[in-house]
Parts: structure tokens; sequence; C-alpha cells
């Protein structure tokens, strides 16, 4: 049974950082894997993505120098590091597996991914 799970959101003063694990059923040499948020009243957008050879991907620019995606391919997870976290950055954060377990990062549209983690939610606010 293919399963992703989130987990390390909670709420978090302005400037201040976070680490998302999601945690698969599955193998990471042989997958990639993606972060997306979802802000309230929002479209669900693309974050990033590592891809099984450890290839990233940013689909947002505003994330840039700010998020870091890696992987513990030991482990079977993935981690999205977040430092100098803003307001806009509230939202409920899940990571996604390709279509077919694609070992390559494909765009961030939704309907490209298959398999969706439930989501954590992170909170900025003072």
């Amino acid at each position: 049974q293919v399963q992703l799970v989130e987990s390390g959101g909670g709420l978090v003063q302005p400037g201040g950082s976070l680490r998302l694990s999601c945690a698969t059923s599955f193998t990471l040499e042989y997958s990639a894997i993606g972060w997306f948020r979802q802000a309230p009243g929002k479209e669900r957008e693309g974050v990033n993505c590592i891809s099984a050879g450890n290839a990233v991907t940013t689909y947002v620019g505003s994330v840039e120098g700010r998020f870091t995606i890696s992987k513990d391919n030991a482990k079977n997870t993935v981690y999205l590091h977040i430092n100098t976290l803003k307001p806009e950055d509230t939202a409920v954060y899940s990571c996604a597996a390709p279509k077919d377990f694609s070992i390559y990062c494909p765009s961030g549209s939704a309907s490209n991914w298959a398999y969706w983690g439930q989501g954590t939610q992170v909170t900025v606010s003072s």
C-alpha cells in the first residue's frame, strides 16, 4: 500500500524555522517526491521536488533561498527545511509522488502527481 505521511508542522513566529518530514512506504531510490502547499482560499501550488537522483526542482520563486528539500533513502523520508518563515507561508503542506513513480521531477501541476499524504498545517503568526 502506498503511503506518505507528513509531520513537523505547527505554529511558528515570523522569522522562525521548521523541518517538515514526509515518510513513505516505498523506496526513494526509484521515485521523485514533491512538496506542495495550499493556503486558505488559494489553489494548491508546487513548492519543490527532489528526484530519485537528488536533483532539485523549485516550482515557486518566493521560496528560493529559504526552503531546502533533502532526503534520507535509508529512512524512506524526505525533508523540507523552512527558514525565515513569513505569514504568507501559512498553508497545509503535503508531499506527493508522481504518476508511475517517475524518478524525475515532473511539472508542479497537481495532475502529474498520483499519491498524496494527508498534509501538515504550518501557521506563521506572531
